[in-house]
């Protein structure tokens, strides 16, 4: 079996410490997480973790199976990309003289699809959504203009087939 990049998705109760715990599973096992994202899912009192690895299906299987032995989580799932929707989000903070010297700049935020969120006079900030391969060649073509700050968020996404969870969390929505 070879590695391949896996998207875990972990339905839980929202408790201190289970991140902690959760992160320990991948430590034990010396593997690494690319990308960790925590936020509310649709039920109100249920949150989801996003967690990114580059592993064999026979770790990743492992891996979510000690994870659902953590109390506070309702299910865990894992999908390969071509099964989700994803995406990451990025910010770009660069000189403002910039943008008005050097119309290659605005041609850049153009081609990309990216958007300027805020002008200030020392800086502007450009905001991208897209796949970790499209920030990075953004990235590659702002770096010679020199980035003041760089940020990039952890992967969100969604399932493209309904998932089993679906019935269990309308469940709880009713209770």
């Amino acid at each position: 079996m070879e590695n391949q990049t896996f998207t875990i998705s972990v339905y839980s109760e929202n408790n201190v410490g289970l991140l902690n715990r959760i992160s320990g599973i991948f430590l034990k096992r010396h593997i690494n997480i690319l990308s960790l994202n925590v936020s509310e899912s649709e039920i109100e009192t249920v949150s989801r973790f996003i967690i990114v690895v580059n592993t064999t299906e026979k770790w990743v299987q492992n891996i979510v199976g000690q994870i659902e032995k953590q109390i506070e989580v309702i299910k865990a799932f894992y999908h390969i990309d071509e099964e989700t929707i994803f995406l990451e989000n990025a910010l770009f903070k660069i000189e403002s003289s910039l943008l008005f010297d050097e119309r290659q700049i605005q041609n850049i935020i153009k081609e990309s699809n990216s958007e300027i969120v805020t002008v200030s006079r020392d800086f502007f900030v450009i905001s991208k959504s897209g796949k970790r391969s499209e920030i990075e060649e953004l990235y590659e073509k702002l770096k010679p203009f020199g980035i003041m700050q760089f940020v990039r968020s952890g992967r969100i996404s969604i399932s493209k087939e309904k998932m089993e969870i679906s019935a269990l969390l309308e469940e709880l929505k009713q209770k």
